[in-house]
């Protein structure tokens, strides 16, 4: 059956079982965020009941998470290269959910210590000890980083295997936009879960949806080349695209590229803001207007389903101008230029005298930066063969997770002095502009990375 030109915009009807695929890693995503958000959903009820009355400290649990996922994604995508996606990313949700589940006994060792990297506004960089609980949630939030390291590669790589280039930023935009319906759901749960039982079960409970998803992904998945369901026709689309040559791509081959260091550089300064929003907003909702844990619903459910339609969007913007017969350069660029533009009024939000203004622009930013990261992940199956996606992934991700650490610890130390978010939404209204700067110097064109190929097997 032909391919359709990309100035057509049409697809054959070849078939469907790619989007089902889609689907899961959409649920994956979903669970993920779940389990990362649940922490800052509780920040106030945990800071009140451990009695954590220096910002600092919070930092530094968050601080854990993102070494942690910075150390991951080191190895998590050069395994998951190694071992294959089914494998691979079975394997990393089962830690992750044994992690999340582990938060609900962080407060069972009274005695525990821990030594952990802090920041002071006025004298710098220390070394502080947390104890009891703030050190169980310290251990417990490194061994969830580990995990969900995993995820993004894992994703990435699935969508470079199952679609064409053609598709891959839409299917990107797609399961990524799972992450914002998990911070959706999260404050709409939790809080309910709080009030019913625990906060405990709260860690518990949504870190068991892991083992279930897990199950599911072993069952449905396999290989395109390999899978029963798929029909030749939707198989030949898939492999419409230029074949990838059949080699062994060593990982060190990958660090001097332009290509990876744009999207590095990319991951580095844009990362760190979508956790601020993910860890800080319920905190900031809550000291500049009052908004209580059982009350934070509404405003978070706002922001993330905003953050929904930017995600699916910016994918869909991208590849429409494809199928248009822009130049994916092009395309990608205009699509992360509008996304960066629609971040800077949130440089605004800590100054709005109502909350629903200061919501409905960090809900804009949000969006904008989920659009914005459909089409950064999409670069890499742009610039790189697919047997090398996965490991590209994992240094943008460690690059990434190295920002998210100082922002951590840079929020906890701004507010620790200043008390207000002023400086940290100036940061963050800023970073995506500054960040497509550096990309396009790096990669005008989006060139293709030229690799030394090792041997092939």
């Amino acid at each position: 059956m032909p391919n359709p030109s990309p100035a057509s915009g049409s697809t054959p009807k070849v078939g469907y079982y790619r989007w089902v695929i889609c689907v899961l890693l959409l649920f994956a995503a979903i669970i993920n965020y779940v389990d990362r958000q649940v922490i800052g959903i509780l920040k106030p009820t945990l800071t009140e009941m451990f009695h954590w009355g220096d910002e600092r400290i919070y930092a530094s649990i968050i601080f854990a998470f993102s070494l942690a996922y910075a150390l991951g994604f080191i190895f998590a995508g050069r395994v998951i290269d190694l071992i294959g996606t089914r494998r691979g990313f079975a394997l990393a949700v089962v830690l992750w959910s044994l992690a999340a589940v582990a938060h609900g006994a962080a407060g069972w060792f009274p005695n525990l210590s821990l030594p952990m990297l802090n920041l002071d506004a006025s004298t710098g960089f220390s070394i502080v000890t947390l104890s009891g609980a703030a050190a169980g949630f310290a251990i417990a939030r490194f061994a969830l980083g580990l995990g969900e390291a995993g995820s993004f590669p894992a994703s990435i790589k699935t969508v470079a295997e199952w679609f064409p280039k053609k598709e891959r930023a839409l299917a990107t935009g797609i399961f990524n936009s799972g992450t914002n319906v998990g911070a959706l759901v999260t404050p709409l749960v939790v809080p309910w879960i709080l009030a019913q039982w625990s906060w405990q079960w709260a860690f518990v409970g949504t870190g068991a949806l892991g083992f279930f998803w897990a199950a599911w992904w072993l069952v449905v998945y396999r290989p395109p080349q390999d899978h029963h369901k798929l029909k030749p026709a939707e198989l030949a689309y898939i492999r419409s695209d230029p074949a990838d040559p059949e080699v062994r791509i060593p990982w060190l081959t990958l660090l001097p590229l332009r290509q990876t260091w744009a999207f590095a550089l990319g991951k580095f300064m844009t990362d760190p803001i979508w956790w601020l929003y993910l860890y800080w907003v319920p905190d900031f909702l809550n000291k500049n207007y009052g908004i209580k844990v059982v009350a934070m619903g509404l405003p978070l459910v706002i922001i993330y389903l905003v953050a929904d339609v930017g995600s699916i969007g910016g994918g869909w913007l991208s590849s429409r101008l494809i199928k248009h017969g822009w130049t994916p350069n092009r395309a990608r660029k205009t699509a992360m230029l509008v996304c960066a533009l629609c971040v800077v009024p949130v440089m605004f939000a800590s100054q709005a005298s109502n909350q629903w203004v200061a919501v409905g622009i960090i809900a804009l930013a949000a969006a904008a930066h989920q659009g914005w990261s459909a089409n950064l992940f999409t670069l890499t199956s742009d610039m790189f063969p697919r047997k090398a996606v996965g490991s590209v992934v994992g240094i943008g991700g460690t690059a990434g997770a190295i920002g998210g650490m100082f922002i951590a610890l840079l929020v906890g130390a701004l507010l620790q002095k200043t008390g207000t978010y002023v400086i940290v939404f100036i940061i963050a209204g800023s970073a995506y502009l500054a960040s497509l700067l550096v990309i396009h110097l790096l990669v005008p064109r989006l060139a293709p990375a030229k690799l030394e190929f090792g041997t092939t097997g």
